[in-house]
């Protein structure tokens, strides 16, 4: 019963360093929304790509973090993933993007040059 109750433990943990690592990261992104509308940094339609390769088209606005426009951060505040699920229904109509927890470190165990920092990504968007 040890066992159980120390992997239980460790999995609180674990959920709740996630949790506070996404109130932090959310806090970067909701400045960044006020600078970037301070600075007349206009949001542009967001494009998911499925993983079939195609591009379509979604339901929000934002700006992307990465050049290969795999994230971005909504107009909305949310953190968004844009390779998605999705067939011909998908082509069609879109996609309906849903947030998820935004990380201190995007891309992290990606490739070199497509990892780094949160805040950096968005300091990049200020100053392009």
């Amino acid at each position: 019963m040890a066992r159980a109750d120390d992997a239980a433990r460790r999995a609180e943990l674990a959920a709740a360093d996630s949790r506070a690592e996404a109130a932090r990261a959310q806090r970067l992104i909701d400045a960044f929304l006020i600078t970037a509308r301070r600075n007349g940094l206009q949001p542009q339609p967001l494009q998911a790509r499925l993983l079939s390769g195609r591009v379509v088209r979604t339901d929000k606005q934002g700006w992307y973090l990465r050049r290969d426009r795999s994230v971005a951060i909504g107009a909305d505040g949310g953190y968004y993933q844009l390779l998605v699920p999705g067939g011909l229904r998908e082509r069609i109509r879109g996609v309906r993007l849903r947030s998820t927890s935004p990380p201190m470190v995007v891309g992290r165990g990606g490739k070199d040059g497509e990892t780094g920092p949160l805040q950096d990504f968005l300091d990049r968007l200020l100053t392009r």
